[in-house]
């Protein structure tokens, strides 16, 4: 009998529990969704009947107008370029930075990852009119490489501070069988120690891709030229049309989320992997 009632309470609470985390799902997904089912709607069916979900008439005319008229294809290409670069010099830098901070220097680590968060304590618009500045005197105003380092000067320190809490994690006797195998030190970093704190490199490798994608003012403000304009600069620059096309923005927003959704699907399972059993082995 007990157990018969504790199968059936474990039934009723898994089944709540599903119940509820689908609801959570379809409200999270529920915005993106009427996005892509709106820039696939005829023209003037937004404006006709808002409440509608699905489509009275399927067209992809406006993401035509989108990648043809607009050319939003460049502005993505611009976007991935550099966040993609922001992401993978970002990870670099932070990984070995905060791997030696963990290993070689532990106690003045833990007072420059609280410098390096005191940086967050800033509004981006505060260090625009600075960056600007040293934009211009360098000669890297609207330049790509010169966003890349922009953004690089807020991701690496948080990144710096996240990682941190992921490399003391790493069992030292680990490091310590390695070399006695005979591993040398950069062995022991990127065999040992990044398969054990992988998760947290997703995890910051996600972050940063993001921001960097979604950055609005900085691009706003150091790139000028139409073709090096990133989709955050183009998509808001439909707002200033006079006419505002509902269709083609919401086609325009659909290209713009569609990547970092995607980007996030393909690295999700790493994140809840535990890699340390490989490490070991």
């Amino acid at each position: 009998m007990r157990k018969r009632r504790l199968l059936r309470r474990g039934w009723f609470g898994t089944s709540v529990s599903y119940i509820y985390l689908t609801i959570l799902a379809v409200i999270a997904a529920f915005p993106l969704v009427w996005v892509l089912v709106s820039s696939v709607k005829s023209k003037g069916e937004i404006t006709s009947d808002p409440t509608a979900f699905f489509p009275k008439e399927f067209t992809l005319d406006h993401f035509k107008t989108v990648f043809g008229q607009l050319h939003f294809g460049e502005n993505i290409l611009n976007s991935v370029l550099v966040a993609g670069a922001t992401t993978l010099v970002a990870i670099t830098i932070a990984a070995m930075g905060a791997y030696g901070v963990v290993r070689f220097f532990p106690r003045f680590g833990k007072a420059l990852t609280r410098v390096l968060v005191t940086t967050y304590m800033f509004p981006p618009i505060l260090l625009a009119v600075p960056y600007s500045i040293i934009m211009g005197q360098t000669g890297m105003m609207n330049s790509r490489v010169g966003l890349v380092i922009v953004y690089l000067s807020f991701s690496v320190p948080y990144a710096i501070w996240l990682l941190v809490g992921f490399f003391q994690t790493v069992p030292l006797e680990i490091e310590e069988a390695a070399r006695v195998d005979g591993a040398n030190k950069l062995q022991v970093f990127y065999r040992v120690a990044l398969p054990i704190v992988a998760p947290g490199i997703v995890a910051v490798a996600i972050y940063t891709f993001i921001n960097a994608w979604n950055e609005f003012l900085y691009s706003l403000i150091l790139i000028n030229s139409s073709d090096k304009m990133t989709v955050a600069v183009a998509l808001n620059s439909l707002e200033g049309q006079e006419v505002l096309d509902w269709n083609v923005m919401m086609a325009a927003s659909a290209v713009v989320v569609i990547p970092s959704v995607i980007f996030f699907m393909l690295i999700q399972k790493r994140i809840a992997g535990g890699l340390a059993a490989g490490s070991v082995k």
